[in-house]
């Protein structure tokens, strides 16, 4: 599940979270599940992965990953992201545009210390997307780090990245595919509404 702290409360953001909880009382499976579009200036690529959308703080939306990453090296040369959800319970779809930076070291020691030991010994572990020879290696990575590290410190190449959009799409499907699109869009400090035909 996602966690909401103090929800913004211009209209989007309230659209977001009602839509969220609309899917969470639908019994929604992974539910935090967002899809992190990014593009990488070295190969001229874009890429695309599902992350855990963990937080939303007021405008933030936040989510953790390996700083040595490939999504991590795409957003230092190339920050802006496109983020996709789809909640099938309730046959929506959030698009949102937005800026990538990561979050503070405070922020990410807090985190890392509340969370399942399980999980940070797979953190510490693990070079993220970089070539192993096979899964026993991650697995024997991953035992050796969850049996010898400080599974509360959090590593300084692991960490949160937070994006506020300025950008939202919600649409809600339709039977007759008569699907309904509408969008919000920040210009100059203001929300400019409409929507799309299908």
């Amino acid at each position: 599940m996602i966690v909401f702290e103090n929800i913004h409360k211009e209209i989007p953001f309230l659209i977001f979270k009602e839509k969220y909880d609309a899917a969470f009382n639908a019994g929604q499976k992974n539910i935090e599940a967002i899809c992190i579009s990014s593009y990488s200036s070295e190969n001229k690529e874009v890429h695309a992965r599902y992350v855990n959308l963990k937080f939303v703080k007021d405008k933030e939306f936040i989510f953790f990953s390996n700083y040595n990453s490939p999504k991590s090296r795409q957003f230092k040369t190339h920050n802006q992201i496109t983020a996709l959800i789809y909640w099938s319970s309730i046959n929506a779809q959030i698009r949102m545009k937005a800026h990538v930076d990561k979050t503070s070291i405070n922020f990410n020691q807090a985190y890392f210390a509340k969370r399942d030991q399980k999980k940070n010994a797979l953190a510490i572990s693990s070079k993220q997307s970089s070539a192993i020879d096979s899964y026993e290696v991650v697995k024997k990575n991953f035992e050796h780090s969850f049996k010898h590290s400080d599974l509360t410190k959090c590593p300084d190449y692991w960490g949160g990245y937070s994006f506020t959009p300025y950008f939202f799409e919600f649409w809600d499907g339709h039977e007759l595919r008569i699907n309904k699109r509408e969008t919000y869009e920040c210009k100059n400090g203001e929300w400019i509404h409409s929507f799309l035909q299908p």
